[in-house]
């Protein structure tokens, strides 16, 4: 039962954008009926339009209203559009000092100079 609901509740979502394409599948459909019944050329002998202007005018249809619900959905949002806000009390935490310990002072002189470099002992190797 509940995946039917979920179900219906998609399609019924996803309705509104295929509505253009359901215009479509409804011409096509009905296009010979349109074509001989409804088109407004459908007197002249040469009739390349079979029905396409019907078409226009209900894809226009369909656009003009989807706007004007639009419109509408607009102006109800703008009603009920409300924002909170937070206030917050952040206070201003002194970073704690940190003293480097430097272990090579240079103010004063060396004391002795090594001229061998230093070298890892060979039982490792």
């Amino acid at each position: 039962m509940k995946k039917i609901i979920i179900l219906f509740l998609s399609c019924m979502l996803l309705l509104p954008s295929f509505g253009s394409f359901l215009v479509y599948t409804s011409f096509k459909l009905n296009q010979e009926e349109i074509s001989k019944t409804i088109c407004v050329q459908r007197k002249m002998i040469f009739n390349s339009c079979n029905g396409r202007c019907e078409l226009q005018k209900s894809l226009k249809k369909y656009s003009d209203n989807e706007k004007k619900m639009q419109d509408n959905l607009k102006e109800k949002g703008e009603v009920v559009y409300i924002q909170n806000t937070i206030i917050a009390d952040f206070k201003l935490i002194m970073p704690i000092k940190s003293e480097v310990k430097v272990f090579a002072y240079f103010d004063k002189k060396p004391i002795s100079v090594s001229n061998s470099t230093f070298r890892p002992p060979s039982c490792f190797i």
